[in-house]
């Protein structure tokens, strides 16, 4: 199996985020690529950059970059992948997103990915081990907009990570933010891509 990783940062956020991340994989032996993309355009565009990616590496996506690689991979079954981790990405979609879309200021910022916060079911069929972390401290911009019922990280619930299929899911008391640079999830996510597995 391949020991290179491609790093997706979510949206708003430069691929620097994915540094204390990226350091950590790198001091265990991975190779470690991070995808530089404008999430307030074509997200057709970002994705056709990722699958681009032909030697076969495990992904690990924030956020809005975890909902890119699984769009992408789900999508483009020709593209060979080895693990794939999601971190605090709104897969099923996002009712923080769809707040901040009731307002122009936030339909421009949301930008190209706005349509992709609608209410969906994800799905994972293909046979490449996906594990997904989720946060449940309530502390991120999306409390800004209104309560968010259920365990969320501040800006994604729960039940929004949810991927029908998925091989494992495990929840961390962090916000939205800090599951990008937190070290519990570096190591969970060196963890999943050697063994296929949190525990």
């Amino acid at each position: 199996m391949s020991d290179e990783v491609v790093l997706v940062p979510g949206l708003w956020m430069p691929a620097v985020i994915m540094a204390p991340l990226a350091a950590r994989l790198s001091r265990a032996g991975f190779r470690t690529r991070r995808l530089a993309y404008n999430g307030r355009q074509s997200l057709e565009a970002a994705a056709q950059m990722l699958a681009r990616e032909r030697a076969a590496p495990h992904f690990v996506g924030h956020s809005l970059g975890g909902v890119l690689i699984l769009d992408m991979l789900s999508r483009h079954r020709e593209v060979a992948a080895g693990r794939v981790v999601l971190i605090g990405a709104p897969v099923a979609g996002c009712l923080a997103g769809r707040r901040l879309g009731r307002w122009a200021v936030g339909r421009w910022m949301l930008g190209a990915s706005a349509p992709r916060w609608e209410g969906r079911t994800a799905r994972w069929e293909r046979p490449e081990a996906l594990g997904v972390i989720a946060g449940t401290r309530a502390f991120g911009l999306g409390r800004t907009l209104g309560t968010l019922p259920g365990e969320n990280d501040g800006v994604v619930r729960v039940e929004e990570t949810t991927v029908q299929g998925m091989t494992e899911r495990v929840l961390l008391d962090q916000g939205h933010s800090m599951l990008a640079v937190s070290a519990r999830v570096s190591a969970l996510v060196e963890r999943f891509l050697r063994a296929g597995s949190f525990a």
